[in-house]
């Protein structure tokens, strides 16, 4: 797909959480076609520690609006800059950058979506792009505490959605595959994204279950376009930067022990 350098406009920067902010952003002409799973890398300016560009999931396309959503977790220098920005400031952005996931052959496909963390960014613009093919997702989210669950009412308008947090302060006490709906019920595809011990365990359960199953890896990506070497992850092909092949692999294409 063909990639563009925008400046666009801030329309709403939300804070979510103390360390997440929702930033909303919009220009004149109609944004660019975006597929779920893709990613921007963002411009930080006005930060003395900050020289690279922050890559950062897409997390939902309002047509409508003509806006593009992106969840940014509070980190670093980076990230804490961006999270000031305000209504009418310019971003700069390059977009769309990498591979999104692949959409279910059929309608009747049984698709869990698994999300930890900020994970959970790219499967509300999934969850939504599978709804309107028929599909109706379930999700599985979890976090350490109840407060670092995100958008649920976003994600509630689009499947069933259950929840887990380390501390038991919402949904089931633990972590994502000790959740009781894996027992409850049967699905022909998972997608996952979020903390990398996370994402293989879910692939380990994936693979014991014959499941097919696809991962968003959140390798460190400095450039976005397969230059730099950063992000670079051992599959069955090689060594390939997650930046320009994935971010979104099937887990058969990776090397990981599970």
């Amino acid at each position: 797909m063909k990639k563009y350098i925008l400046d666009l406009i801030v329309t709403e920067n939300t804070r979510l959480h103390a360390n997440y902010v929702l930033i909303k952003l919009t220009q004149e002409a109609p944004l660019p076609e975006m597929l779920p799973g893709q990613f921007a890398e963002i411009r930080v300016d006005g930060s003395p520690t900050t020289f690279l560009r922050r890559p950062i999931s897409i997390n939902y396309v309002d047509r409508e609006k003509n806006e593009v959503w992106f969840l940014v977790q509070l980190v670093g220098d980076g990230t804490r800059k961006l999270a000031t920005v305000q209504k009418g400031d310019t971003v700069n952005v390059v977009l769309p950058l990498g591979n999104g996931f692949t959409m279910p052959a059929s309608a009747d496909t049984k698709v869990l979506f698994v999300g930890g963390g900020v994970g959970t960014a790219p499967m509300l613009y999934l969850g939504e792009a599978l709804l309107k093919q028929g599909c109706k997702p379930t999700f599985l989210l979890g976090a350490r505490s109840k407060n670092d669950l995100l958008q649920l009412e976003q994600f509630e308008t689009l499947g069933d959605v259950y929840t887990t947090t380390e501390d038991g302060s919402m949904g089931e006490k633990g972590y994502v595959t000790m959740h009781s709906v894996l027992k409850a019920q049967k699905f022909d595809m998972i997608y996952t994204c979020g903390p990398k011990p996370m994402m293989m365990a879910v692939a380990k359960y994936a693979k014991a279950e014959g499941i097919e199953c696809e991962v968003s890896l959140e390798n460190t990506m400095a450039c976005g376009v397969g230059a730099c070497l950063c992000c670079v992850e051992k599959t069955d092909e090689g060594h390939v930067c997650v930046c320009k092949e994935g971010p979104v692999f099937n887990i058969k294409k990776l090397l990981w022990q599970i």
